[in-house]
């Protein structure tokens, strides 16, 4: 008949198959899950803004994050990685993005929060093209699965503004 190696690799050949269409039927059935988060971003303060030496202007935010995005985990969710960015218009970008704040989120159990803080990175545009301008502060997620393809998406917030004169 078959020798033992023969037998083990039918085995094993099957046992692969089983946990490959598992990993397909678990990244499918995330398809299922409609998640409806929500956040909220308050600016506190602006702490300074200024024109730095090379020209271009920069600014320091205090900002309370707020948000439940408990909605995003399922049974296959490893984490989610999420971060706040500030999106305005100038002449020459018809869209400029920067990270002002981001975080990890472990578990379900952390994924509804409020924080106090400040920008993590600078808000830096390279120009002068800042003051009196009006942006969207824009949380954006990325939903890391055990096993199947990332997705992505945001919510973005308006209503934002900079000062007209530098502090």
């Amino acid at each position: 008949m078959h020798s033992f190696g023969y037998r083990l690799n039918g085995l094993l050949t099957f046992a692969v198959t089983i946990l490959a269409l598992m990993c397909a039927i678990t990244s499918l059935s995330d398809n299922f899950n409609t998640p409806s988060p929500s956040a909220e971003i308050k600016i506190m303060n602006i702490n300074w803004f200024q024109k730095q030496p090379q020209g271009h202007d920069e600014v320091s935010l205090t900002m309370n994050v707020s948000a439940d995005l408990q909605s995003l985990f399922t049974w296959n969710t490893k984490q989610v990685f999420i971060f706040v960015a500030a999106e305005y218009e100038t002449q020459k970008n018809s869209l400029n993005q920067v990270s002002l704040w981001d975080a990890i989120i472990p578990a379900k159990e952390h994924a509804k929060f409020w924080i106090h803080t400040s920008n993590k990175y600078r808000f830096v545009d390279q120009g002068n093209n800042l003051r009196g301008k009006k942006f969207n502060l824009t949380l954006h997620w990325h939903v890391m699965p055990k096993t199947g393809k990332m997705f992505a998406d945001k919510i973005v917030l308006t209503g934002y503004s900079l000062p007209e004169e530098y502090r």
